[in-house]
């Protein structure tokens, strides 16, 4: 039984880990007043773009690097598209979403049926033979590991440097932050660049770690989960981490439903953690003042210098 819940853990964690870079990266953009609805083409461009890389070269760090970089340059058509030359923030992340979409089948056509030995476990000698403890703490792959360095790197940025507070001071007013003498349009661009590679991050992961190999779509509508989980979280990120550990808690578990003699249709488990969404969604939504309290005053507001 105890294997069985440790095995059921470390399935909730790799399953949550691409919903965390991808959520983390959408937060320090909304952060900053940016709404980027392209989350879902550019984790699909970086798990592409990964994959093909790692398959081609045998680098499955060079497919990582690849994977972040595609994320970021998608960021930037979106950046451009938006803070540049204004364009509807909502439009512009549906168009990036579409595109990413789209471009990610192309590219993938002659990688659906490779796969990879994938990035593997980290077995730290000794501590990982210790029960329980070992394969929930130091049995876990680097990108996991990773994954709670990022967590906290942002939480402290945010809320603890400089840096942080000018980001959320453009995001609830960029008028104010040029009046005196910071360029909210250079803060939002950042911003919008670090949620591109941490959703080509993400991408990454369904495709060299969680997977691995190259499926059309095989995101399947984490982008999506992932800005919702920013809204779940209350634009907070220790929030954004425990939403996404229990999206991928659900998701295993609805593996495991039938196991345990759940007599359900298997579409109705599938459909399992996205009705949790909408449940948790809802639920979120009836407390308005919570979300104006906490929501970014400028969010998916353009905003000029010159206006």
């Amino acid at each position: 039984m105890t294997e069985t819940l440790v095995g059921i853990v470390l399935a909730t964690l790799g399953a949550g880990t691409p919903l965390v870079f991808a959520a983390l990266g959408e937060l320090v953009a909304e952060k900053s007043g940016v709404l980027n609805l392209g989350v879902e083409g550019m984790m699909l461009m970086g798990a592409v773009c990964g994959f093909a890389v790692a398959a081609t070269s045998n680098s499955l760090w060079l497919g990582v690097l690849v994977a972040v970089i595609a994320g970021t340059a998608m960021a930037l058509l979106f950046g451009v598209l938006t803070l540049t030359f204004q364009a509807n923030q909502v439009a512009a992340g549906l168009a990036s979403t579409i595109f990413g979409i789209g471009l990610s089948a192309f590219i993938g056509l002659d990688y659906t049926s490779v796969a990879l030995t994938g990035i593997q476990s980290i077995n730290i000698p000794v501590l990982s033979d210790i029960p329980v403890v070992g394969p929930l703490v130091f049995s876990l792959d680097p990108l996991l590991y990773f994954s709670f360095v990022l967590f906290a790197a942002v939480s402290f940025f945010l809320y603890r440097t400089k840096a942080g507070l000018l980001l959320r001071a453009v995001g609830e007013s960029p008028e104010s932050a040029q009046a005196l003498g910071y360029s909210a349009v250079k803060v939002r661009y950042a911003a919008v660049l670090f949620g591109g590679a941490a959703a080509g991050l993400g991408g990454a992961y369904l495709a060299l770690v969680y997977t691995p190999l190259w499926v059309e779509e095989m995101t399947a509508g984490r982008g999506w989960i992932s800005l919702a989980l920013v809204v779940f979280a209350t634009w907070r990120p220790a929030r954004v981490i425990l939403g996404a550990y229990l999206f991928g808690g659900v998701t295993i578990i609805q593996f495991h439903a039938q196991g345990f003699g759940a007599e359900l249709p298997s579409q109705l488990l599938s459909a399992l953690p996205y009705l949790a969404t909408i449940i948790v969604l809802v639920l979120i939504s009836r407390d308005i003042t919570t979300i104006r309290l906490n929501a970014p005053a400028a969010l998916g507001k353009s905003f000029h210098p010159s206006a």
